[in-house]
């Protein structure tokens, strides 16, 4: 069994290279005389909380917040933004390296006063009308916006998660969008005088993401393709995970997944279906038909409204488990 020093030892390692020693207000260990050692470890967040997702939205998500609803095609969190949607937050700064229609939904909802992104649009169909009515007249109110590149976002979350003030990159160069986002600038490096991009951390409020299991104990397991998933939840405040089902154990890592430490989620709520439309590899597939549908549903705001009332504003996120299918492989 490891020892206690050993454990202390390996979480101050983790702690520093994901940027959060800095917030450990006290990490203190006693022993006397081979008596058991006790580690106490404060300051950081509270290990994650099972409950049901309008509770966790309740609970993390405020008027006012940034908050990135992160997932690149895949394992994207509808079910916790419909809950968002349902419970009226406002002037919220909606953070996504990709919004699709779920943001459009939150915009012509209401519920955005700034959208911070990099390519906003429906995936192979076109526009993302609702976020284009409010940007060019300002229905149902005015959106901010702040566009910058993916490998800009990117970074950007990255040094978030470290827990630096801003992120460097070789990037923009000839591009128009620092004409446009002053929150684009330059620096120069001190060894080489090689002028680099800069553009300031994401630390969002809230990190919202979909994953496909969670363990009894709150360790969170995304595989197939992630985005910046993990980051955007080590930058957060706080977090939530929706996720497809709880198991006794996460199986064996695959080739390309993930493991969020129960440690740094603050909120898990089981809503099973919760991606989609997009998909959850092996539980359920992208529905093509949903996305090629909303280009009609919000090219109209009547249209737009109508569908909320009764897709949105009138349901509920058990409404999701009819997407859901047994965990390919699972007994």
């Amino acid at each position: 069994m490891c020892d206690i020093r050993t454990k202390l030892k390996y979480r101050t390692i983790v702690l520093t290279r994901m940027g959060l020693l800095p917030y450990l207000k006290t990490l203190t260990a006693h022993s006397v005389n081979g008596r058991p050692l006790s580690l106490s470890i404060q300051g950081t967040r509270a290990m994650a909380e099972l409950m049901s997702l309008a509770d966790a939205i309740a609970a993390n998500v405020r008027d006012g917040d940034s908050v990135a609803f992160e997932g690149f095609t895949h394992l994207i969190p509808f079910a916790a933004a419909h809950e968002t949607i349902r419970q009226g937050r406002r002037d919220l700064t909606l953070i996504r390296m990709t919004p699709d229609i779920i943001y459009d939904q939150m915009i012509g909802a209401g519920c955005a006063k700034k959208l911070k992104f990099s390519w906003g649009g429906n995936p192979g169909v076109g526009s993302l009308h609702r976020m284009r009515d409010a940007v060019e007249n300002g229905w149902p109110h005015a959106l901010g916006i702040e566009e910058h590149s993916h490998a800009a976002m990117a970074n950007a979350f990255e040094a978030g998660a470290a827990n630096l003030p801003f992120a460097m990159l070789r990037g923009y160069i000839g591009a128009d969008l620092p004409k446009v986002n002053p929150m684009i600038r330059s620096v120069t490096c001190p060894f080489t005088g090689e002028v680099l991009a800069a553009v300031p951390a994401i630390r969002p409020d809230v990190s919202v993401i979909h994953a496909q299991r969670a363990d009894r104990e709150g360790n969170v397991l995304l595989e197939g393709i992630v985005g910046v998933q993990k980051e955007a939840v080590l930058a957060a405040k706080r977090s939530i995970v929706t996720v497809e089902e709880v198991v006794d154990a996460l199986d064996p890592p695959s080739r390309n997944s993930v493991v969020l430490p129960h440690w740094t989620v603050s909120a898990i709520a089981v809503v099973p279906g919760g991606a989609y439309p997009s998909y959850a590899l092996g539980y359920y597939p992208r529905s093509n038909a949903t996305y090629i549908a909303w280009d009609a549903i919000a090219r109209d705001r009547d249209t737009f409204l109508a569908w909320m009332q009764d897709n949105v504003l009138s349901g509920q996120p058990g409404d999701f488990a009819r997407h859901a299918r047994p965990r390919a492989g699972a007994n």
